[in-house]
Order: structure tokens, then sequence, then C-alpha cells
């Protein structure tokens, strides 16, 4: 027998339940950092109060968080993780906090800040800073960094796919682990037409490497930079100059990788020697190739390599961007219109 349909009046109405809310209190016994802790007139605690919809009030060394029950779970695991930054002598800026508010929606938020025996910490030590991952997917990419030969990072800008594996790079030259670090990415303009550059060689295309020497500098002191680039140690290059060469014992990083073109790539990544580390770094829709006929390098290197043994690719999305939150935001509106 056919089944009587309902009528309106016989279905329960829906009805959204409130979320729950809760209160959780926190001390911190290190009086001396709590300064640092919360900021200047408390900054880093009206930024998760804003980011996530909780009160924070602090006394003295206690710290009481009050709102939904998740959002006070979150913030909680976020003033742990800043706390135990500082107890490591780590910098708490902005960038930190934000990047661990991002992080606290990760299960695994509090054993990549304090370690623990079922997640190990993952940093990047250099001569200036300890690296710690800013997102879900920079924990990956760092443990890739550490473990694979070749390493494709794909992703927008900000999203620290360079500057950590530069930091790798200047990490495994100051071990020893590695005798040289070939940087490298194409001459190509993002969309402009400079005309003629006046100088030599190098004075025609530092400009287009500008972003490899300022991601040195953060990790190592100028003079370093400087006396390493002078004996060879370090190398800042456009990919021409790749050609022909055997790159062993060294730390090669290919930057702007997506403008390059399929015999380029080809090339590069055959310049691999004995006992290296390469890494691929790019935003595939991002593509500046002259004419716009060419297919990416990047693009058709991914296709054909994803799946070889020793390789690994890693992608970035809008919600890994650690630079300014606007620019997140910026990302996910052009990615929304499908540009």
């Amino acid at each position: 027998m056919a089944r009587k349909p309902a009528r309106a009046d016989d279905v329960a109405p829906f009805r959204l339940e409130a979320p729950r809310r809760a209160r959780v209190e926190i001390e911190f016994e290190e009086a001396d950092i709590l300064g640092t802790l919360f900021g200047q007139f408390d900054a880093n605690l009206v930024q998760i109060e804003n980011r996530l919809g909780v009160y924070i009030s602090a006394r003295g060394n206690r710290v009481q968080i009050e709102g939904p029950d998740d959002a006070v779970a979150r913030a909680r695991d976020v003033l742990k993780g800043m706390h135990q930054q500082l107890l490591q002598g780590q910098e708490l800026d902005p960038g930190v906090v934000e990047s661990l508010i991002a992080m606290s929606s990760e299960p695994t938020l509090e054993g990549i800040i304090a370690g623990g025996v079922d997640a190990p910490q993952v940093m990047i030590r250099t001569r200036k800073k300890t690296i710690v991952p800013r997102s879900a997917t920079q924990i990956d990419y760092m443990r890739a960094l550490a473990s694979k030969d070749i390493i494709f990072a794909l992703g927008p800008a900000g999203t620290g796919k360079t500057y950590l594996a530069v930091a790798q790079a200047v990490s495994q030259l100051i071990s020893g682990s590695v005798q040289r670090l070939i940087l490298s990415r194409p001459a190509v303009e993002a969309g402009e037409r400079l005309g003629f550059l006046p100088g030599d060689m190098k004075e025609k295309v530092d400009p287009y490497l500008r972003p490899l020497y300022d991601a040195l500098y953060d990790c190592m002191p100028p003079e370093q930079v400087e006396r390493r680039i002078a004996s060879g140690e370090i190398e800042i290059a456009p990919i021409a100059f790749m050609r022909g060469r055997t790159l062993a014992d060294a730390f090669v990083i290919l930057d702007e990788a997506q403008n390059t073109t399929p015999a380029q790539m080809k090339m590069f990544l055959t310049r691999f020697g004995q006992n290296s580390r390469m890494v691929v770094c790019g935003d595939p829709k991002q593509v500046d190739i002259p004419g716009g006929d060419t297919m990416s390098g990047l693009a058709d290197s991914v296709k054909r390599l994803e799946e070889v043994e020793g390789m690994s690719v890693v992608r970035f999305g809008a919600g890994d961007v650690v630079r300014h939150p606007i620019v997140g935001r910026i990302v996910e509106a052009y990615e929304g219109k499908g540009d």
C-alpha cells in the first residue's frame, strides 16, 4: 500500500540548538614572560578573542576563557602554543599568533608546538632563528624537505614554499650534510616588460633573484651570506646557467617554476646528482611565460612525475597563507573567480 504523504503539520519543526558554553582557566608559572605572551595592551589576547569569538580575562598569572566550548578549546591550545614558543626562545608576533589560531583546528597542534611521543616536533634550525610550521600543510612540507629527494611545492604566494626550502637548505649547509646551496629561477617578468637592464650579468639578473636573497638574509647573518657566495658555497643564478652541469652534494631550489618550459624543467631535473636534494616551487595559477601558448614546465613535470618513487608533491591553498590574513582572503577571492 502506498505510503500516505506527510502533512506539513505532521513534520517536527527544525530547531537550531545554541552552541554549548564553556569556561576554562589556565595558570602560567613563568610570570616574567606574561607581558610578551599577552602582548602590548593585551593585543595578543584581543587577537584571539576577535578570531575565535571568545572572551579572555587575565588576572596575574591566571587566564580565564569563556565562550562556545569548541572555540574555548581552540583558544586554550593557542595560548599554550604561544607559551611554549616563548619558553623555547622563539619570537611571538601577530603573524605567529595568527598561524597558531589557523592551526588550532588541527588535532595535532599541541604535539607540533610542544613535541611528544605521538607527534614529533617539526622545526628547522638556522643561525638566526628556529622555524616551526605555521599551517597544517607546512608540517607535511617540512617533513618532506627533511626526507625526500625531490619535492614539488605548489600553491599561492605567502604560503612559505620558498622560505622554508631556503631555511632547510641553510640548515643542511651549516650542518655539513651538503656542500653547496644552489638557488635558481627563470628570468621572466611577471606580466611586465622591463626592457634593457644596464650593468654586468649579475646586475641584470639580480632583480629576478631578489626574493631568494631576502630569504637567505633572514636565515643567515649578511656577512656569512656574502662570504659563502664569494667562495661558491652559495650560488644564485637563472635556470639557464644550470645547463650541462651535474649538481652533486648540493641543496638545489628552483623558484617560480611555473614560468619554465617543459624542456627547461627536464633539463633542470636531470641535473640531480649524488647526495643532493632538489625543491621545485611555484604557483600553477600564475604563469607568466611569454606568448601564453607554451605549457608550463611545472604542470607538465608534476603530471609526469607525481607517482615516481623518491618524489613528493605538496599542495598549498589559500588557507595556508601565512602573511597578513587579508592576503589569504585576496587569494580566495581570485581563486573563487576561476582566475
